[in-house]
């Protein structure tokens, strides 16, 4: 049976996770390395940007309300049951590891991957919220929280927590600042100054959000949160978007 250490330290950003498999054999242990969310890991984001931009441009140009919340909703089952096979299941896990370290991190070996959350989040948006403003909070997750974190760990050279930057902020604000003007902008069919002072309040809303350092998968909070935030937003100064 396999021997894994799926030990971590959260402080030590410089090192990868070092994963050891005995064979049956006895032959030299082969260890492979897993990420932690301090390093770029860049199918991880790329893996991330791509299910939310996928999921939203299907609900934008193709699927109804209906269809969206079957479709996802099968989803967010099937991945439920595959977590918990591979949770319950390591010695099988541990072989996929080759593979699944590009997208999964080490501290998600032993429970739980983000995958879970995000779905449920994204199905939560798109049941609760107006299509339009469901949407404006799939892109940003697609978008925003992916780009911040490779902007955060490749640039960030000012810190304002140990884990967040200015330039990662930022990246944050610019992200959910231009995916709001797209999406809104579609929907009016013209450019109106209303859309630019909502999306530039949203962005800073959602980016001082960002800060909070909440025990809460980011993945289930930044589509749920951008969505409520706007829709505040637009009823409180009345505009009609």
């Amino acid at each position: 049976m396999d021997n894994i250490d799926y030990s971590w330290d959260d402080n030590d950003k410089a090192e990868n996770i070092e994963i050891t498999a005995d064979s049956p054999s006895k032959k030299p242990a082969k260890k492979e390395n897993i990420s932690t969310r301090h390093h770029i890991q860049i199918m991880r984001r790329l893996f991330h940007m791509f299910n939310g931009f996928a999921i939203a441009t299907l609900y934008l140009v193709s699927f109804d309300h209906s269809q969206m919340v079957h479709f996802l909703g099968t989803v967010a089952c099937v991945l439920y049951l595959v977590e918990q096979v591979r949770v319950n299941y390591p010695e099988t896990a541990a072989k996929l590891i080759p593979v699944t370290r590009f997208i999964i991190r080490a501290e998600e070996q032993l429970k739980e991957s983000a995958m879970v959350p995000y779905a449920m989040a994204v199905l939560l948006t798109i049941v609760v919220f107006p299509k339009h403003i469901a949407l404006i909070g799939i892109y940003s997750l697609a978008f925003a929280d992916p780009l911040s974190a490779i902007i955060g760990i490749k640039f960030g050279k000012h810190k304002i927590s140990p884990t967040r930057s200015v330039e990662g902020s930022l990246a944050f604000f610019v992200s959910v600042f231009l995916v709001s003007i797209f999406i809104l902008t579609g929907y009016n069919e013209q450019f109106e100054i209303s859309i630019l002072l909502v999306s530039a309040l949203l962005g800073l809303i959602c980016a001082g959000f960002d800060l909070i350092p909440l025990k809460l998968d980011d993945n289930l909070t930044i589509p749920l949160f951008t969505s409520a935030s706007l829709w505040i937003v637009c009823t409180l100064f009345g505009i009609y978007i």
